[in-house]
């Protein structure tokens, strides 16, 4: 049994805290283990990507107890911050970096440049990298998340069930959603807004919506997980989400599973995500209000096209993959570099 080193920030177990970054690790220690490989996880405390000196600390001492040789997955969060760190290790052990979101800083590019090895969570964000640091392309390779079958989401007659599954924080858009969402007040909607919340932020966005007159069709739930936020998407009809940069997007496919459109921003790898072919929804810019209200407005206000999209998504969904082939392409670029 040939062992993996994985190291990820502290507290991707924390139901309070999820995101597209702890799922897809854990996820992948899970099915790294199932095929067979040693999986050794060291969780490094500290507000990555921007540690402090106990934060570096703790990191020089995972590694440091490393043997020799051995091969290191690292999440891009720790790795792409600590040049000082890895660069000099890279001639020791055999470090693969997994980039969630690019930094995009000479940090990352020494990291990055010293890896044997990378694995980046979609299409777009390999050809960002690639363009940005001129990397090897055999030595970057695309490990896209997976998705866990799920029963298909019954839908309403008005489509007004709307769900935003998203940290509430400025790059995540909600703001300009609830922009969006004042100027169609005639139509039937209400929307659920599910994930962790920054404090600030959610303020702000609560005397929005009270001046517009439209807190009371929102529902701020938290965070949700497991059966409740399977029940969210099994009482929606869309998933809204108005993201200024998203990587990949997770809860896109997480809907689709469900048989769900999506209302998107075309950022990043949103439209890899959505799926190429005929559409499972509908995608504007981000940062546009008014755009994201004419596509709202003609979701709810066309009962034809709620249809064709609905039927896109339920074809869209057979062709999802799930999260074993994800952790085999990660298993496949681990053993590449052990051998």
């Amino acid at each position: 049994m040939t062992a993996v080193y994985v190291i990820v920030p502290d507290g991707i177990d924390d139901p309070e805290r999820p995101s597209g970054g702890n799922v897809y690790d854990r996820r992948v220690c899970g099915g790294l283990d199932a095929i067979g490989w040693s999986v050794q996880v060291r969780a490094v405390v500290g507000a990555w990507p921007s540690p402090d000196a106990s934060a570096l600390a703790a990191l020089a001492g995972a590694i440091a107890a490393i043997p020799d040789g051995s091969v290191v997955l690292l999440d891009g969060l720790i790795a792409s911050a600590v040049p000082e760190t890895l660069v000099p290790e890279a001639r020791r052990i055999r470090e693969v970096v997994l980039v969630h979101m690019p930094l995009e800083h000479l940090k990352e590019r020494a990291v990055l440049s010293a890896a044997a090895a990378i694995v980046t969570t979609s299409a777009w964000t390999r050809s960002r990298l690639l363009e940005r640091y001129a990397l090897p392309p055999a030595r970057v390779q695309v490990a896209a998340p997976g998705v866990d079958p799920a029963a298909l989401a019954p839908g309403t007659a008005s489509g007004g069930e709307l769900l935003c599954v998203a940290t509430v924080a400025p790059h995540k858009g909600h703001d300009v959603l609830l922009q969006a969402l004042a100027t169609i007040p005639d139509l039937p909607w209400c929307c659920t807004f599910a994930g962790p919340q920054d404090p600030d932020f959610i303020t702000r966005l609560g005397q929005q919506a009270k001046e517009d007159r439209i807190d009371d069709r929102l529902r701020f739930t938290g965070p949700l997980a497991g059966a409740d936020l399977d029940l969210a998407y099994a009482n929606a009809d869309a998933l809204v989400l108005a993201s200024h940069a998203e990587t990949y997007g997770m809860v896109i496919t997480e809907a689709l599973a469900r048989g769900l459109p999506v209302i998107a921003t075309s950022v990043g790898g949103i439209p890899e995500a959505l799926g190429y072919g005929t559409p499972p929804g509908l995608l504007v810019p981000a940062g546009n209000p008014a755009a994201l209200a004419a596509a709202l407005r003609c979701w709810l206000g066309d009962t034809a096209l709620r249809q064709r999209l609905r039927d896109a998504a339920r074809e869209r969904r057979k062709t999802l993959s799930d999260w074993s082939a994800t952790s085999r392409r990660i298993s496949s670029v681990l053993s590449d570099v052990a051998a």
